[in-house]
């Protein structure tokens, strides 16, 4: 009964937060009563809404839980037993990065001994799409032209990653098996900007600096740059 009506975004995260678990070689039960914090990025309350629409005669207790955001983070906390923070971030595209950025904030000021972060989402309904198709931000045609004087929307995805952080010491002190190190990290807004969903180039490159100064790097030390890309004639200059 309690299954029927939650989301798939919050199935994923029990199911993904396993496997990131076991990758990092911890044993989810002895976690329970952990300070572990849990930060999810999450941004698509469309299940709700398929939810919802059945009507007042079918729904119940569980139609609530199953489909608000904060329970996508919160029900892995009670699941596993984390008594950590726990909390899902909605800052639309960057919900993933955000919510890794406070995790490490969190385990840098010692509020979590370990933290799982990272982010979902699933497309249930044709709403979201039709909306943003009317924003322009979609591409009409199904290919994302990231960095193309053609571009003209972006290509929406489904799916579900989470990783497990620690601090460095803590890390080698246990002879975890490293993947990566994230030296710093900076969050920031636009501001005021010619429109509420178009950038900020000062800001972004303000953004920049802040993470650098935050991570003890210089930019001539960057060897490799991931970005986000919007694919769209607003985001892309």
């Amino acid at each position: 009964r309690e299954a029927l009506p939650m989301d798939p975004q919050q199935r994923l995260v029990l199911e993904v937060a396993y496997e990131a678990l076991e990758d990092a070689g911890h044993l989810p039960e002895q976690l329970k009563g952990s300070r572990t914090g849990v930060m999810l990025g999450v941004s698509s309350a469309e299940y709700q809404h398929h939810v919802f629409s059945a009507g007042p005669s079918h729904l119940d207790a569980y139609s609530l839980t199953g489909t608000m955001l904060s329970a996508a983070a919160g029900r892995l906390s009670y699941v596993l037993g984390l008594e950590g923070p726990s909390l899902s971030v909605d800052t639309a595209c960057s919900s993933s990065l955000v919510a890794i950025h406070l995790a490490c904030q969190s385990l840098r000021n010692g509020e979590s001994a370990l933290a799982l972060a990272g982010g979902v989402n699933v497309i249930v309904i044709p709403t979201g799409m039709q909306l943003l198709a009317q924003m322009q931000a979609i591409s009409p045609d199904g290919r994302c032209k990231t960095f193309d004087a053609r571009a003209n929307g972006y290509v929406r995805a489904e799916g579900c990653g989470i990783v497990v952080l620690k601090r460095l010491s803590d890390a080698q002190r246990d002879g975890d098996r490293v993947w990566a190190l994230i030296r710093g990290s900076a969050v920031n807004q636009d501001g005021r900007s010619s429109g509420l969903t178009a950038p900020n180039v000062l800001s972004q490159a303000a953004l920049l600096r802040t993470a650098l100064a935050s991570a003890g790097v210089s930019p001539s030390q960057v060897g490799y740059v991931e970005t986000h890309g919007t694919g769209t004639s607003l985001g892309d200059p």
